[in-house]
């Protein structure tokens, strides 16, 4: 039985469990259970706070465990960094009063710094060789400055909205953040079997996300032109279609070169282009 942590609560909760049941692993967690089973496959689901995850993977009580990479590496414990997740993306940065001039980050040096991330903050700091006092706190960082708490502070920031809801600006990013599945480096040899099987299972789901199926009808005259733009996982599969002279052309695209493959293909007389979303892809 593979055991995995994830957030009980909060920004990381609700993609992680999408994630699990896009994997085909069925969760029952009624009435906000702290521990689950699931029902097709061999895995224990605790919910846990984020700030404990890494704690626990280390400590062996779970085998793995989904948290931000910010949480991991301010608690920085010794344990595996398995897959990056792709969602719960952000940043740690550092912010000052909307007044205060900045020019760089020497304009730190004898500041009180409030944050969650000290050991983080620290780490920033010494890299930059700057002497600052550094405030931990626990919550609501963004209201230090103004207070009288502190004079810059290091939170973590999506849209920016928070910091400029309070006064503050962006001044230097320490660190941009993902959730990431880790795990602990001591797995028996039977859940490293069944972590392999997971992972197969969330790579086939991420990859599908970043690539779409696209199907279209081309003369034959561009084929060898439009393949060449069109590998695919291989190759295009190109079928002749009952009209004299055209081919009909299935092939994947990946999200990030979608719009631009579609201009060339229209460019190369392609017609009748299908996009279809793949649930999973597994190379």
């Amino acid at each position: 039985m593979l055991k995995i942590a994830i957030q009980k609560s909060g920004r990381l909760y609700e993609e992680s469990v999408k994630l699990l049941k896009e994997c085909g692993i069925q969760i029952a967690n009624g009435n906000k259970q702290l521990k689950a089973s699931a029902e097709n496959f061999p895995l224990e689901i605790y919910f846990l706070r984020d700030d404990d995850i890494p704690q626990y993977v280390f400590d062996k009580v779970a085998d793995i465990g989904i948290v931000g990479e910010n949480v991991l590496l301010e608690k920085n414990k010794d344990i595996n960094l398995q897959y990056r997740l792709g969602f719960g993306k952000c940043r740690l940065s550092l912010a000052v009063p909307k007044e205060m001039p900045y020019s760089g980050v020497k304009d730190l040096q004898g500041l009180k710094i409030a944050t969650t991330y000290a050991h983080l903050t620290q780490q920033y700091l010494n890299k930059n060789n700057i002497s600052a006092e550094i405030h931990e706190i626990s919550g609501s960082v963004e209201i230090a400055p103004g207070i009288g708490l502190a004079d810059a502070i290091c939170d973590l920031v999506s849209s920016g909205s928070t910091l400029f809801t309070n006064g503050l600006k962006e001044v230097e990013t320490i660190l941009q953040s993902e959730a990431v599945l880790v795990s602990n480096k001591d797995l028996t040899d039977e859940n490293k079997i069944l972590l392999e099987k997971l992972l197969m299972r969330i790579n086939a789901v991420k990859t599908a996300k970043n690539n779409k199926y696209i199907l279209l009808n081309a003369p034959n005259h561009q084929l060898k032109n439009i393949a060449d733009i069109l590998p695919g996982s291989k190759s295009p599969t190109i079928v002749p279609l009952a009209t004299e002279g055209w081919s009909s052309i299935q092939s994947v695209v990946n999200e990030n070169d979608f719009w631009d493959v579609i201009e060339k293909l229209k460019a190369l007389d392609a017609q009748g282009i299908l996009v279809v979303p793949i649930e999973k892809m597994i190379m």
